[in-house]
């Protein structure tokens, strides 16, 4: 590398050279500070130090009073981290898939008009969206009050709709109940990423030559055949690959997480957030749930990536 720098012009290497302390400064450097962090400790009544303890990672695996007592509170809230953000990529992946495959089979201009909406509702922060979904989704003034007024509700009770509901936790005695409930958190992480997947999914599936696919509808495969033998093969690792990045992207919800998920469901995202600005203002345990999740993400990705390889190798 040092050969290939000496070779270029200098202001080339200025400009690498100015690329590469970037990436240092703003990337490398605040994770290198929050592992370090995570070694520090807590002083009570007080702020946090400088040092080199394993206390904080002990406390997250077994809890803080180990040996005496165990808890996985903390491992807990890394399992419905993983379990809600996998969940969610994977159905707005699969959701978004055949819509954006029957775009592509629109007009260019029809395309074009329904990648500005999209690209338009990114500018929709997270807060906003949980705030449409809230009210959606109220207990008393949003779908279960729509359910009770119109009737459904009573239809519900009738049909023993009502009591199937309430063992998967979405009603009450009364009336159906979305929130607090898992289905309400997935559904507003997977609504919250929806666009994200139509625009990463485009370009893979617009680059599908239409030769291809009225090859094999001449040799008989209907519509639906055609996507599961021909498109989907073909469009593989686009499509895991969206999966890990929505995946990774969710991972840091925290509105959402606040709004719809049980307290005894959060997540560390609303752990880590506790721990360094709530009422114990303890950044070293915060930085070494981070440093949790940060592995746990990559050691997703890696799987991810191995599968991709096999895949490949397979072909």
């Amino acid at each position: 590398m040092a050969d290939t720098l000496s070779s270029q012009p200098l202001p080339m290497r200025l400009t690498r050279l100015a690329y590469i302390a970037g990436i240092l400064i703003l990337c490398i450097t605040p994770f290198l500070l929050v592992f370090a962090i995570s070694f520090g400790e807590k002083i009570e009544g007080a702020a946090w130090v400088w040092g080199f303890e394993l206390d904080n990672y002990k406390r997250f695996f077994v809890g803080a009073d180990y040996p005496n007592t165990t808890s996985f509170l903390y491992l807990k809230f890394l399992w419905y981290s993983l379990y809600y953000a996998m969940v969610a990529s994977i159905l707005a992946v699969a959701t978004s898939f055949p819509f954006v495959w029957l775009m592509t089979r629109l007009s260019r201009r029809a395309q074009t008009c329904w990648l500005i909406f999209f690209l338009a509702s990114l500018t929709l922060s997270e807060v906003f969206v949980v705030m449409g979904w809230d009210i959606l989704l109220s207990n008393r003034s949003g779908l279960p009050a729509l359910f009770k007024e119109t009737g459904v509700t009573e239809w519900l009770k009738v049909t023993g709709w009502l009591d199937v509901l309430r063992d998967w936790g979405l009603a009450s005695p009364r009336n159906v109940r979305f929130k607090p409930t898992e289905f309400a958190t997935i559904l507003t992480m997977t609504y919250l990423v929806w666009p994200y997947a139509v625009i990463l999914l485009y370009p893979p599936l617009s680059k599908i030559n239409n030769e291809v696919v009225e090859a094999a509808r001449t040799m008989g495969a209907g519509p639906i055949t055609v996507v599961r033998t021909v498109v989907l093969p073909m469009v593989r690792t686009p499509l895991i690959g969206t999966v890990m990045l929505l995946f990774v992207f969710l991972l840091g919800a925290y509105v959402t997480i606040a709004v719809f998920a049980a307290p005894d469901k959060h997540t560390l995202s609303i752990s880590v957030y506790e721990a360094v600005r709530g009422a114990t203002l303890n950044a070293p345990f915060g930085s070494a749930q981070a440093v949790i999740l940060l592995i746990a993400a990559t050691i997703v990705l890696v799987l991810g990536r191995v599968a991709l390889g096999n895949d490949e190798g397979t072909k």
